[in-house]
Formats: structure tokens, C-alpha cells, sequence
């Protein structure tokens, strides 16, 4: 290609760069008297539709009316590009909104016609069968270019046979009918008359392309997809839309093809093994465009196709999207530019990524659009006329001598993100001349045999993987996961003889895999992503439980992916707002039925504590931030399940429930571990008469969510045990009742452990944390007044007379002890053996020594009566001078270390018990603080 020259294009004195076109001049000559028709302005779908109905009443049938309303949208559109820099949305929406209106006509007219000779069509009951025209690709996404072609794929509802007419005569077969529909569809858009097409039509996407009928029915749609539909139809069915007719977008029946597509379109688990589908897809595109150009080096400079064209910032989103969508609902979207924004927000790719892609993608649709100004041909190959280049520089605001230069940076930035993502972790590098293809990828290199593979491993793995040999696992897997499989465990092996990863861990990846072949999309993720795997390797590494917990919850080792993940701690607004955002993208398809709610809960929960599970394991966070963490997780999930539970329930009576949660043990105590249950109590402040029931309803609908076991397992273990009255009082109860019981006001009042426990209760959420949101996750006004906003503070105000009530010092001391013994006696510990939680010296006689503290003391020592922990309570009491000097302080300290121990021996699935010579000093520690406040030995 010729470089352009600088001079500028000569124009007339108010510089109409849009008469450059010579698909502008045309129009112009031909319609000049039409133009007026169209008012001023952006083209709308309702300014289109009565310039149609303009057009037909000076005489023009349908067809010829769809033909000039086109042609005097595209003048409008080429004057406002060219001469007023529209936004690309100002060019794209009227185009797409030619589209559905021109279909909508064309079927509204095709079927008119059908029906007064046939009969309408009829489903198996009788009832009218729709027709659906969905848009696919740009079409779909409401994003076409200026010269598009539109794929169509045409579904109707039911098969059957049409009425007929009244003597009988003129009945068809729904399919038939529907064929000729398409027929008549495409003569009124597609066909080229005097006044050209509405649109160039293509229906190669149907279900069998061109092989196939031109209208399927829903049930041989359904049918394609699950036995024939492969991996590449997946991307073309993403932006799929029904466009036409408008009058069926608003009923029901719609959702039915919903259900069909979308699970075709999203799978269940991560989906990795699409890379593979999309490289080959992208492959034959570039040798399809090679061969084009091949002698004609012209084309080469196809902004769409070639390297770093339209076409990869596409693939780049859809893929992220059809790999994470299933799992994400918030990634399903069409458009190309709104797709950037939410990967982005989901952390799937850097905001200055995506900024510079979406600059990218306009800079390169607005050129595309400009090539097809010039003589309305369906191409996107840069022009060689210098006079042409310097033109579209020109329309777009840029110098002629740097057009060229800004596309070349803009295409060699999309060719590189694309080349990384399909090349796995491969970091950037600068490609000379920008046109190498993408880097190999070790998914791509070839698999060895079994025997093979097992020669090359060192000897624990070598002796695992022979047992594979007989593995019916292994055996029944595709060729294609075997090689993948292979492949993952030769790559292992080899970071092992590197020294880079353990045997001990290579061999728990391989135990942990095998549970997991039938879930092919897990292999193809740690093959693609090698950093993954890396990360996998070492987790494995440090800990057994890490290994079963990832066997329970495998979808969460793509969060290894996460470059900050090592360096970020849990948000809570942020992890509840993302779980709004998802609510409000299955809401908008029809999807937020309980069990998808359910696994959307769980899933965000599962990952969640996967990433504080490797933060912890890798030593970035402390024990006491790990409690931190999984506490405020826990609130969050009571929060959001509670909100959105309530919401469903069929007999609600308000709005927002005038309701608290309460708080006891670890999660009061802000001390929650892997796996800990919730000691919960249920209270509610609500005058309705039938708010017992009501709020009964509620609890037990609510503990079901958290404790119902799904294919994604479940939430949290629920405890009501705390309640008023234990386990034969009420499961809910209203904070009248609750705050007498606490404070011994009637013949019903609590025990002394009760009052030990409520040291450390907290109130987790309250009526003000329930308000229902809007989908942007922003509280709706509340409609009518409640007594639940309070909650917090009178809980607060109970728990402090409770604590701070007038105590015999001697009796409590008493009955605390008592307790002690009951409790060690529960949990016996041989001679010579040390339990950090139960043995004298151990955790649970600190506990105890504070209770007793709390309860005794709190009332001359306000300090005592926050609930701030053990470990800063000892501390206070010191300071106080409730302890002697160095007693709390060094309990405090030892306390740390046993907390430290125990969850260490947690996460490698060990026994929490140690040989009395070990932990010598935090024993003596605990036991001087136990002599300390009750006397004598603990």
C-alpha cells in the first residue's frame, strides 16, 4: 500500500467531507425529493416507522418503501459520521433498528398473506404458534455496521399444520408454512431491486447451515444443540437475539427458547476446553483470509479479519464470556463494548485493558464504516487510493499522516492481548512487523502414550500413575482428555525434576484429579493456564485440607488465576454487590428460580473462602485475619441469603422484615474457622398478629438455604441450641421474650452458661440491613413505618445488662468451674498427651477465666464489656488490675500460639493434641491465669 499523502482532501467552503462518498454522491442524486421524510436527527426505530408509512402512502409498496428508507438512513448516517462525529452508537442502533423494523414488517406481511390462504399456523392444543426471527452476531448485539449482512436464524414454536380455510382446503404443515414465510421474508429485505436491498440476508447459522430447513421448530432447535451443536456455534448463539416480530417480545412463550439456548450457550463448571474450538475458528479465519489476499496484497489490510482486526477484540470478550458465563451470570451480555466494562469489573481483565481495547474497537469499527461509505460494498479492506486513506484520517479527526500509524498501534495492541490470551500465561512481547501468529501454547504440544508418560516420571508418581493402567476413569475418557491429561501430568513431572514443585504435591494433584476426569473443562483450565496450575501445585503442597476442600469445590481453582489474589482481603460491600449484580443478570433472563439462587450463593461463598484459604496457607494473613475474614463472610452471607429469602416468601407481609440475627460463639466472637457452624438466635419485633407464623415460616425457609446440600454443596451448619428455652423453645422468638429471658424478668429466665455465652454474643444483621434493592443493589424506599430499626440497640443495651448484672462472685466461680469439669470430662485426654483446646493449660480454661472476668468485673470495668475477644480482654483486665502483672498479657500471648497451633493441625487434617513436652511455656501461662482468677491447679 501506497503511503497517503498528506494533502488534504479538497472540499467546498463548508467542508462537506461526507461528499467524498461515492455512495453519498448516488443517494443524493437519486432520492433528493425522499430525503426530507426522515426528520431531523438520529434516526430512531418510531422516526424510521413513519417515514415507512410516508413512503407507502405516496404510492410505494412494502418492499420499495423498506429500499428507500434504507438509503435515505444511511445519507442521514454518513452526514452525521462524517460531518458531526457521531458517537458509534449514533451509527449502529439505527442500523440494527432498520433491521427490526424492516423484519417485522416483512413478517407481519409474509404472514398476512399465509394466513388468508392457509389458515394460521396451529400448535398441538389449538393455540397460534409464533415465529421468531432471532438476530444473531451484530444483529443480536444491536451493534451493525453500516453495510452488514444480517444472520437470521428463523424458529417457530410447535410443529402441527395450519387451520386451513373454512371449506377445508389450503392446510400446510407448520413446517411448510414457516418455510415459506422465510421465502417471502427474505423477497421484501433481501432481494436486489431498482432501489437496491433493505439488508443482505444470511442464514448459514441454522441449525445444519445451508444443508438445513430455513425454519426449525423450538424442539429441533433443542435437539441440534444438545446432540450436533459444536463448540464454535456456542459464540455465534452468545449475541443471539429475537428481533422480530416486535409485538412477541413482550409475551411469555419467549422464554422458552431462553431455556434452550442458554444452557447450550453457558455450561455449569468453568469452560476451558472452548480455547482449543475458538484457536481452531481462528485459525481457518486467517488461512481463509490469506488465501483472499494471496496475490492481492490489498487485501491484507482487512480491518475485521486480519491480525488485530475487529474480529479478535470479538473473540477476545466472547470467550471470557462463554468460559465464565455459566458461573457468572453478570458476563452475559451482547454488546461488544458493555462486555469490556463488566469483564473488567469482574477482574477478568486490567480497566486499562479494557479501556484500550474499546478504543480500539471504535477507532476500527469507525474505519470499517468509512470503507464502507465510499461505494456501499460489504468489505472491510482499507482502500489503496491515497486520495481514499487520507479521506476516512480526515472524517475521523485524524492527520493523514498519522492514520495509518494510530490503526497499526491500535491493531498491534489487540493482537497482542488476543495472542495472550490464547497463548495461556505467556507475557507480553513485542511482535516485529505485528503479524506473527499466536504463541504456542503447551496445550498444543503433542501427548505422550501412558507407558511412555509413567517412564518419565519420578518414582512416587511413576508408582500413582501406573495404577492408571486399570483405571475404567481413565480408560473411558475422550482421546482429546486423555491427551490432556497426559499432558498436565508430563508438565508436572517436569516442574518437579526442575525443582519447582514437590513429588509430595505432584502426587496429591494426581489423587486429586482423578475424582475430577469426567469434568474434562479442569483439565483444559490447568492446561491453559500454566499459573494455575502452578498455584494448584504448591496449595497442594502446604496443606491435606486445601486438597479436599478444592475436591468438594474444583470450579475455585480458577481463582488462582488472579493476580491479586495474595495481595487483597475480603470486601464485603464489594463481594455483596457482585452477587446483586448476578441476581439482577439471572432476574433479567428468566433464570432466578431458587436452585440457581442457591448455587449462586454457594459458589460465591466457596470461592470467596478459597481465596482467603490460600492467603492463609501461603502465610499473607495471620490466624487472627483468616477469623477476620471468614466472620465477615459469614455476615455477608446472612445478609444477602436473609434479604433475598424474605423476598420470597409467600406469605410476607411488609416489605423489609422487622427481624435480627444474633450471633453466638465463633461467629459472635469473630473467631470462625474453615468450616465452623453458626450459632444463631432468631428474634423479631413485629406487632402483626400473625407474625409468629409468619417470621417461623421465614427462619425455617432460611436455615434451609443455608444448611440444603446442592450439587455445590452447602453454606453453613446451622445452631439454634442458644436459643430461649434451648432446643424446646421456639425457633424464633420476639425480642420482648428474649430480652426477659436474658434478664430474668419472669418465672422463664437463662442459665449461667447462657449468660457465659453471651459474652460473646453480637448482633450480626437487623431489619436495617434487609431493605430490599433495586438491580444496581441500591436500597429501595421504604413503604410503611417499623419497629425493627432499633434492634441493634436494644440488643446492645440487653447484652450490657446481662454481663453488668449484680453477681455472687463465690457462686459464679463455682458454677463456672463446675462447667469446666463437665466440659473436660466430655472430651478426654490421655496422660500424656497435650490438647491445645481441652487439657488444663489449654484454650478453653482462658475462655472460661474471661467469662468469668466479663461477668464478674464488667460492671466497675466498662473496658471488659466489649466483645473484642479473648486475647484483648486478658489484655484489659491486666491493665485493670484484675490479673497480676505479666499474668494476662502472657495468657493473652500463649492463647495466640494455641489458636496458631490448632489451625495449623486443621488444615493438615492432624489431631490437635501434642506431647506434653511440647508448648511447655503457654501452658504454664494459661494455668497461672486459670490459679490466677479461680485458685488452685486448672
Amino acid at each position: 500500500m501506497q503511503k497517503p499523502s498528506s494533502d488534504p482532501i479538497s472540499t467546498d467552503g463548508h467542508g462537506h467531507l461526507a461528499e467524498h462518498s461515492r455512495f453519498f454522491q448516488r443517494l443524493n442524486r437519486r432520492y433528493e425529493a425522499e430525503m426530507p421524510l426522515l426528520p431531523p436527527g438520529v434516526p430512531t426505530l418510531e422516526t424510521m416507522r413513519q417515514t415507512c408509512d410516508a413512503l407507502m402512502a405516496r404510492g410505494h409498496d412494502l418492499g420499495a418503501a423498506l429500499r428507500i428508507l434504507r438509503q435515505i438512513v444511511m445519507a442521514r448516517l454518513i452526514h452525521l459520521d462524517c460531518e458531526c462525529q457521531a458517537p458509534l452508537q449514533d451509527i449502529t442502533l439505527p442500523v440494527t433498528h432498520l433491521a427490526e423494523l424492516a423484519l417485522d414488517r416483512a413478517c407481519a406481511a409474509a404472514r398476512a398473506d399465509l394466513d388468508s390462504r392457509h389458515g394460521a399456523p396451529l400448535g398441538p392444543d389449538g393455540e397460534p404458534v409464533q415465529l421468531w426471527v432471532i438476530g444473531m452476531g451484530k444483529l443480536g448485539a444491536r451493534e451493525l455496521n453500516v453495510s452488514s449482512d444480517i444472520d437470521l436464524i428463523y424458529v417457530y414454536e410447535h410443529d402441527g399444520e395450519t387451520a386451513g380455510l373454512p371449506d377445508g382446503r389450503g392446510k400446510l404443515s407448520n413446517h411448510e408454512y414457516f418455510a415459506r414465510a422465510v421465502k417471502a421474508i427474505y423477497g421484501l429485505v433481501g432481494d436486489t431491486t431498482e432501489h437496491g436491498f433493505v439488508f443482505r440476508v444470511d442464514l448459514a447459522l441454522r441449525p445444519n447451515g445451508n444443508s438445513g430447513p430455513p425454519a426449525v421448530s423450538l424442539s429441533a432447535l433443542e435437539d441440534y444443540l444438545l446432540v450436533h451443536g459444536r463448540e464454535w456455534e456456542r459464540f455465534a448463539w452468545l449475541k443471539s437475539r429475537i428481533v422480530a416480530p416486535l409485538d412477541c417480545l413482550a409475551t411469555p412463550n419467549v422464554q422458552a427458547l431462553r431455556g434452550v439456548v442458554l444452557p447450550f450457550v453457558f455450561r455449569r463448571y468453568l469452560d476451558y476446553s472452548v480455547f482449543d474450538a475458538l484457536r481452531s475458528l481462528h485459525r481457518q479465519i486467517r488461512e481463509h483470509a490469506a488465501k483472499r489476499s494471496a496475490g492481492h496484497p490489498g487485501r491484507a489490510n482487512d480491518v475485521k479479519l486480519s491480525r488485530g482486526g475487529i474480529r479478535e477484540i470479538e473473540f477476545t470478550v466472547q470467550l471470557l464470556q462463554v468460559v465464565r458465563g455459566g458461573q457468572f451470570p453478570e458476563l452475559r451480555c451482547r454488546p461488544t463494548l458493555e462486555a469490556l466494562q463488566r469483564l473488567a469489573r469482574a477482574g477478568l481483565m486490567p480497566q486499562e485493558t479494557a479501556d484500550a481495547l474499546a478504543c480500539a474497537y471504535v477507532f476500527l469499527r469507525k474505519v470499517e464504516h468509512r470503507i464502507q461509505y465510499l461505494d456501499d460494498q460489504q468489505t472491510h479492506v482499507l482502500p489503496t487510493s491515497d486520495e481514499d486513506l487520507c479521506w476516512i484520517g480526515q472524517t475521523m479527526g485524524v492527520e493523514c499522516s498519522d492514520f495509518l500509524k494510530t490503526l497499526d498501534a491500535h491493531r498491534e495492541l489487540v493482537a497482542q492481548e488476543f495472542d495472550i490470551l490464547l497463548g495461556g500465561d505467556s507475557q507480553k512481547k513485542q511482535c516485529a512487523g505485528g503479524c506473527g501468529g499466536p504463541r504456542a501454547s503447551a496445550s498444543q504440544a503433542p501427548a505422550p502414550e501412558l507407558d511412555t508418560l509413567i517412564e518419565q516420571l519420578p518414582p512416587k508418581m511413576r508408582e500413582r500413575v501406573a495404577e492408571w493402567r486399570g483405571n475404567p476413569r481413565v480408560q473411558s475418557l475422550r482421546d482429546e482428555a486423555r491427551a490432556r491429561l497426559f499432558r498436565l501430568v508430563q508438565r508436572t513431572a517436569r516442574w518437579v525434576s526442575e525443582g519447582s514443585a514437590q513429588e509430595t504435591a505432584a502426587v496429591r494433584l494426581v489423587e486429586w484429579l482423578e475424582p475430577l476426569l469426567r469434568r474434562e473443562s479442569y483439565l483444559a483450565l490447568l492446561l491453559e493456564r500454566p499459573s494455575v496450575h502452578e498455584h494448584l501445585l504448591h496449595l497442594l503442597g502446604t496443606a491435606r485440607w486445601p486438597a479436599r476442600y478444592m475436591l468438594q469445590h474444583p470450579g475455585v481453582i480458577d481463582e488462582l488465576a488472579s493476580d491479586a489474589l495474595m495481595s487483597e482481603r475480603f470486601v464485603p460491600a464489594d463481594f455483596e454487590h457482585e452477587l446483586e449484580l448476578r441476581l439482577a443478570a439471572l432476574r433479567s433472563t428468566g433464570e432466578d428460580d431458587d436452585e440457581n439462587l442457591l448455587n449462586l450463593l454457594r459458589r460465591a461463598h466457596h470461592a470467596e473462602t478459597f481465596r482467603t484459604l490460600a492467603r492463609d496457607v501461603e502465610h499473607r494473613i495471620t490466624v487472627e485475619q483468616v477469623a477476620d475474614d471468614l466472620s465477615a463472610l459469614a455476615d455477608c452471607v446472612l445478609r444477602v441469603t436473609a434479604r433475598w429469602c424474605w423476598a420470597r416468601l409467600r406469605n410476607k407481609h411488609r416489605e423489609t422484615p422487622q427481624f435480627a440475627i444474633i450471633g453466638y460463639g465463633k461467629l459472635g466472637g469473630k473467631e470462625l474457622g474453615y468450616g465452623s457452624d453458626l450459632d444463631i438466635v432468631f428474634v423479631f419485633d413485629d406487632a402483626d398478629d400473625n407474625a409468629p407464623e409468619i417470621y417461623a415460616a421465614f427462619v425455617r425457609k432460611l436455615i434451609n438455604w443455608l444448611a440444603v446440600k446442592t450439587g455445590e454443596g452447602d453454606l453453613f451448619e446451622i445452631d439454634t441450641a442458644l436459643r430461649p428455652n434451648g432446643n424446646s423453645g421456639l425457633l424464633i422468638t420476639s425480642f420482648k421474650s428474649y430480652a426477659d429471658y436474658q434478664t430474668q424478668r419472669g418465672s422463664n429466665t437463662a442459665w449461667t452458661w447462657e449468660h457465659q455465652a453471651m459474652t460473646r454474643a453480637r448482633f450480626v444483621l437487623g431489619t436495617e440491613d434487609l431493605v430490599p434493592l433495586d438491580d444496581q443493589g441500591k436500597p429501595l424506599a421504604e413503604d410503611q413505618p417499623h419497629g425493627g430499626l432499633h434492634l441493634r440497640e436494644r440488643f446492645d443495651a440487653v447484652r450490657e445488662a446481662v454481663i453488668t448484672a449484680p453477681r455472687d462472685p463465690a457462686a459464679l466461680k463455682g458454677e463456672i468451674v463446675t462447667m469446666r469439669e463437665r466440659v473436660r470430662g466430655a472430651h478426654p485426654v490421655a496422660p500424656d498427651a497435650f490438647d491445645v483446646k481441652h487439657s488444663a493449660g489449654g484454650m478453653v480454661d482462658a475462655e472460661f477465666a474471661v467469662q468469668y472476668l466479663v461477668l464478674s468485673q464488667s460492671a466497675r470495668h466498662p473496658g471488659l464489656r466489649d466483645n473484642v475477644g479473648n486475647i484483648a480482654l486478658l489484655q484489659r483486665a491486666e491493665a485493670a488490675g484484675l490479673l497480676p502483672p505479666g499474668v494476662g498479657s502472657a495468657a493473652a500471648d500463649a492463647y495466640r500460639v494455641l489458636r496458631q497451633v490448632q489451625h495449623r493441625a486443621r488444615l493438615n487434617e492432624e489431631p490437635t493434641r501434642v506431647s506434653m513436652q511440647e508448648l511447655p511455656r503457654e501452658r504454664a501461662a494459661i494455668q497461672a491465669l486459670w490459679k490466677a482468677v479461680f485458685g488452685g491447679a486448672a
